[in-house]
């Protein structure tokens, strides 16, 4: 018999591998990007789209973290001259260079 515990992680792990089928449309430079890079690292086109997407959204994750921080620092500067510096970031995070 499992846990509770034991339970929650093998739905979590059941949940993680169903799949959904998708359909995506890929300009034909992007899908032949991906291909290039199937075959470079000998997988499907398929399993290659799966990783640049959960590497896509990571990146993101990790963008939107970065972002919330900086927010802080700057709400929390007491140096004019710290605040402007961290106000012109946030600004190029925002909008871009």
């Amino acid at each position: 018999m499992h846990s509770g515990a034991e339970r929650c992680i093998i739905e979590a792990m059941k949940n993680q591998l169903k799949s959904v089928r998708q359909s995506v449309s890929l300009p034909a430079k992007t899908a032949a990007q991906v291909r290039n890079l199937a075959k470079t690292r000998r997988l499907s086109s398929n399993r290659m789209l799966v990783e640049l997407i959960e590497n896509g959204i990571e990146a993101e994750k990790r963008k939107q973290q970065e972002f919330f921080e900086l927010a802080e620092r700057f709400r929390n500067a007491t140096d004019p001259e710290e605040a402007k510096r961290l106000g012109d970031a946030l600004g190029r995070m925002i909008f871009g260079n």
